[in-house]
């Protein structure tokens, strides 16, 4: 099948690749064109922002923990019906798991998938050796097609002098060169830009941006390069699903770091998914299972720590033996206290008896493979996922025998232990793509349907 497609990749992290591809996403929605958005790697924040500006939910694509088969599921499925793919790059590249070449990168997905790839420089300080900059990406890896460039935050002097160098010594299209615009900024806090849901002006940003690319990138070269994207051999049909379990997502401010495509798989097995926010419902909906996602919760710990009832529903349906699967975020809340960065402890839930602790140092960053040490409603002790964690907070208090994984991976070297497994509840730091991990959605799904089935 044909999928017009492109990667808008960057040199670095803050080449201004996210800005520039929310820009095109919604100029080219503006033009009536259906864009169906990617990102590739662990990220939930920029899925979060395309999804609000293509009108469409965001998907990620992550040659690490994905197999090649799950990505080609991922892409074909939600690419099939949409006019043209933007494929938003991570880090730089060819940045990927522990430097490994290209292992985990932008440029093995664009490899995989085929996508060719337009090159984002941030070129303000710098002139020719922008042209030796491009022409090393282009040659490091020769099978990633590197089909057009971006100057950003760049002057007359780029656009007169340095595009046309880049065209006459490497024969490759600049798309654009791109002025610095410092009042158009997407507001941050420690973990990267500030979530979509919080993001009251998104919409009014989002209008800028495509003002932006309207005035200063090539659209319609682009949409020439991803329609002359090769060919893939890749069909998705969709499977004949008999809803046999009801499984309860925590989804608001506070909890909002899923992949879609977690959510969709857990629907083929069977779960109907059913939303309730820890924030502002009294309790949970009628169901057979919980998954708490990360998140925020330190954002909002007044709100969270304030409302018992959802807490003592939490707790209930603990005693009950229903299972919960946490991730991040939904560990934090799960335990037995949350103190602030000002030293304030505020009471979570208490269902995992450790305390967590806020601090100013990052704690963990990057792909984890995950062996666990004992039985969970995800797993059998001995099994591996695959998954990352990003987390400033620190857990206290868990003795080293209620440790549920031994991890390797992230920013330490060896293996060490985190997370917690008890009865119907596993809760750790892991972020896990569940289509990637099928063994531990299935065993999680199944866990459910015995549930309601001891239940009902």
């Amino acid at each position: 099948m044909q999928y017009p497609r492109v990667m808008i990749a960057g040199v670095h992290s803050g080449s201004g690749k996210t800005t520039l591809s929310l820009g095109l996403m919604a100029a080219l929605r503006r033009r009536g064109i259906e864009v169906q958005p990617f990102k590739v790697g662990p990220d939930y924040i920029d899925s979060g922002l395309h999804t609000r500006a293509c009108g469409r939910c965001s998907h990620n694509l992550d040659s690490w923990m994905m197999t090649p088969e799950v990505m080609d599921t991922v892409f074909a499925k939600n690419a099939a019906s949409t006019e043209i793919s933007i494929i938003e790059g991570v880090m730089g590249l060819f940045d990927g798991f522990r430097g490994e070449r290209v292992a985990g990168s932008s440029a093995q997905v664009a490899l995989m998938l085929k996508a060719p790839v337009v090159l984002v420089v941030h070129v303000n300080n710098m002139s020719q050796s922008c042209v030796a900059l491009v022409k090393g990406f282009m040659e490091y890896e020769p099978g990633v097609e590197i089909k057009g460039v971006i100057l950003n935050h760049a002057s007359a002097f780029h656009q007169e002098w340095v595009a046309p160098n880049l065209e006459a010594e490497l024969g490759v299209k600049v798309l654009g060169c791109v002025p610095q615009q410092d009042s158009i900024a997407i507001p941050e806090r420690h973990l990267g830009l500030l979530p979509a849901d919080e993001q009251g002006e998104l919409a009014l940003h989002l209008d800028k941006l495509a003002d932006l690319v309207e005035a200063y990138l090539d659209i319609e070269a682009v949409l020439a390069l991803a329609r002359e994207a090769s060919p893939l051999d890749l069909y998705w049909h969709s499977p004949p699903v008999a809803t046999v379990t009801t499984i309860g997502v925590a989804r608001d401010a506070a909890f909002s770091f899923y992949y879609q495509d977690s959510l969709d798989y857990l629907n083929e097995l069977g779960a109907e998914i059913k939303y309730f926010s820890p924030l502002h419902d009294a309790s949970l909906p009628a169901v057979d299972g919980i998954y708490i996602g990360g998140g925020f919760p330190e954002m909002f710990l007044p709100q969270l720590s304030g409302n018992n009832s959802m807490k003592r529903s939490i707790q209930e349906a603990h005693q009950l033996g229903m299972p919960i699967l946490a991730e991040c975020g939904g560990l934090m809340y799960l335990t037995r206290t949350l103190q602030d960065w000002e030293g304030h402890s505020w009471p979570g839930v208490g269902v995992v008896p450790a305390d967590t602790v806020m601090t100013r140092k990052l704690q963990e960053l990057g792909y984890i493979e995950a062996t666990a040490l004992q039985d969970s409603v995800m797993a059998e002790q001995g099994d591996v996922v695959r998954g990352h964690e990003f987390h400033y907070s620190a857990l206290k208090g868990l003795g080293p025998e209620q440790k549920a994984f031994q991890l390797e991976g992230g920013m330490s070297r060896g293996t060490r232990r985190d997370g917690y497994a008890e009865g119907s509840l596993v809760a750790s730091y892991l972020h896990l793509q569940l289509r990637a991990n099928p063994a531990a959605a299935r065993r999680f799904v199944e866990a459910c349907i015995s549930y309601r089935h001891r239940n009902r």
